[in-house]
């Protein structure tokens, strides 16, 4: 099932994320970032335990960003990844917001979901404050993706 994350989720969430950004597949997240964005978790849970976690993070009046979208490893396939940007969605939906974007190397998964390729540059400025941590900046090599809704 999802659900919105608490507090006592965000060191799962951390070890998620970071497992991916060890690999250079993500931005790594501290703990700090987790807590103070907490409220912008959903995370996916079985029996007590945690297999995936995603955010939904406003950018804009009419825009939001789907980040820190991480599943186990050993549970991909299983529709996790979809059901928590599904649930990003709603969520968006709810706030009045019109189009939700990704910045990703797993292009072919939000395409399933409905969402084309756009150039990055076509993004509010806004959004990069983020991506100056990354050492990949300023040639990210990440595709961003929007959908409308």
């Amino acid at each position: 099932m999802v659900r919105n994350a608490v507090m006592k989720d965000a060191k799962v969430i951390q070890q998620l994320v970071n497992s991916y950004a060890k690999n250079g597949e993500m931005l790594p997240l501290s703990i700090n970032e987790i807590y103070e964005n907490i409220l912008k978790y959903f995370v996916y849970e079985e029996n007590g335990k945690i297999f995936g976690c995603c955010a939904l993070f406003p950018s804009w009046e009419d825009l939001a960003e789907i980040r820190s979208l991480a599943v186990l490893q050993d549970k991909h396939k299983r529709g996790i990844g979809k059901i928590l940007v599904e649930q990003c969605i709603n969520r968006a939906k709810e706030l009045g917001v019109s189009k939700v974007f990704a910045l990703t190397y797993k292009v072919d998964f939000f395409r399933k979901l409905g969402f084309k390729i756009i150039n990055k540059e076509k993004l509010p400025k806004k959004i990069w404050s983020d991506c100056l941590k990354c050492s990949k900046f300023p040639d990210c090599d990440e595709i961003a993706v929007i959908k409308e809704i």
